[in-house]
């Protein structure tokens, strides 16, 4: 199998240096250029074609909640894009909703060990969320209490509250809107299929499906528009954990 492409995006030269050595010790995995601020990030992105974007979420000029947005919506080379994996201090950070609301397919702290780095890198890769359960909990149950002056040329359609957005969901079949309840639990294609007594393959195949027919980036926005139209209820964002 081809190794992970990694773009690395911060604008700290010593924390590319160390995440660029805690990637590349890794089997399957590379790291193919840096970016020292988000208006690099998305050259560089555009240039080199990464299956991971490492973003860091505050840069000087053009942020990576911005350059995420542009990254994404302005992708110039057709699917598959990029996987973007944000990088924060802090656990709850207004900038980290806003990045996953741009698109972004999850976050990472900066204090992660170099197993949980890889692995987060991994999960993106593969089309899943780099969101523990419990966390991608926290971050719906308080996303949309983030200002809309945050997102940054917004992608259109792409906020929760998006006129006539839950009347996408009768778009979906009965299977469909069950693998969408689970996914907004924070389950895995893995979980998913155990559940549901589907193969990994076929689970995965219905989560790209439900994010074409509702116009979404990846299983994180999914979750959240599940919250927003109510599939998804009190019991299940505080319940416990699904793994």
């Amino acid at each position: 199998m081809m190794p992970v492409r990694v773009l690395v995006a911060d604008d700290q030269e010593l924390v590319r240096s160390a995440l660029r050595v805690m990637i590349e010790r890794r089997d399957g995995l590379s790291v193919v250029g840096e970016a020292a601020d988000g208006q690099e990030a998305v050259a560089a992105a555009f240039a080199l074609r990464p299956d991971v974007v490492l973003m860091d979420v505050r840069m000087p000029g053009l942020t990576g909640v911005e350059a995420t947005g542009r990254i994404l919506r302005h992708w110039p080379h057709g699917d598959p894009r990029p996987r973007v994996l944000m990088l924060t201090t802090f656990d709850v950070d207004e900038y980290v909703h806003a990045s996953l609301r741009a698109g972004a397919s999850g976050f990472l702290l900066k204090n992660s060990s170099s197993d949980q780095l890889a692995e987060a890198i991994r999960t993106v890769a593969a089309g899943e969320a780099a969101l523990a359960p419990t966390v991608t909990r926290r971050l719906i149950g308080t996303f949309t209490t983030i200002p809309e002056v945050l997102l940054a040329e917004p992608r259109s359609g792409a906020g929760p509250r998006a006129p006539g957005r839950t009347g996408r969901l009768d778009a979906l079949t009965a299977r469909e809107s069950e693998v969408l309840i689970l996914v907004a639990r924070g389950l895995s294609n893995a979980q998913i299929a155990r559940s549901l007594g589907l193969s990994e393959a076929g689970v995965k195949s219905r989560v790209n499906r439900i994010l074409t027919r509702l116009g979404l980036e990846n299983r994180v926005q999914a979750a959240i528009l599940a919250y927003e139209a109510g599939l998804v209820e009190g019991q299940d964002r505080d319940g416990p954990s699904a793994t």
